[in-house]
């Protein structure tokens, strides 16, 4: 079984791939525009016929799907993304903090990336999408917080 995050943008779903793919060395496997749907979709409007209507991207064995969409289809589109976080593990702390600082390009961090008394290294953003993480370097077997 694999689960897979499918995230939802308006119209930039190509732009943020690309950002991602670049920030995390993974590969865009399919980017499907509205415009090469078969006929009878409905969804018709020139306007529609650059924005993906399916994207896929591997990062190592992790993969992210995503698509555009617009209020008529996904009233909530225009809102806030809330109740999620699409989240990044891994035990390399000057990775952690480079996926930090090249996501939060553009965008806001919530809680900076620092030291907690789980890991070594944690931080959560908003990205430029609009789309929440969160960072998390996996502490050794041997780690204890910083005392002070």
């Amino acid at each position: 079984m694999k689960i897979v995050t499918s995230l939802s943008f308006r119209g930039q779903c190509r732009e943020a791939f690309e950002f991602y793919a670049k920030v995390l060395g993974g590969t865009i496997n399919a980017a499907i525009p509205y415009g090469d749907a078969p006929p009878g979709m409905p969804i018709t409007d020139e306007k529609y016929k650059t924005w993906l209507m399916h994207c896929w991207l591997d990062a190592g064995d992790q993969s992210l799907m995503g698509a555009d969409m617009d209020v008529g289809w996904s009233p909530n589109i225009d809102k806030p993304k809330n109740g999620f976080d699409v989240t990044l593990h891994t035990q390399d702390m000057s990775e952690a903090r480079r996926w930090f600082d090249q996501l939060s390009e553009g965008g806001k961090a919530g809680m900076p990336f620092s030291e907690t008394f789980w890991s070594p290294g944690f931080g959560t953003l908003t990205d430029k999408f609009g789309i929440p993480w969160m960072i998390n370097v996996i502490p050794s077997a041997d780690w204890k917080p910083s005392q002070g």
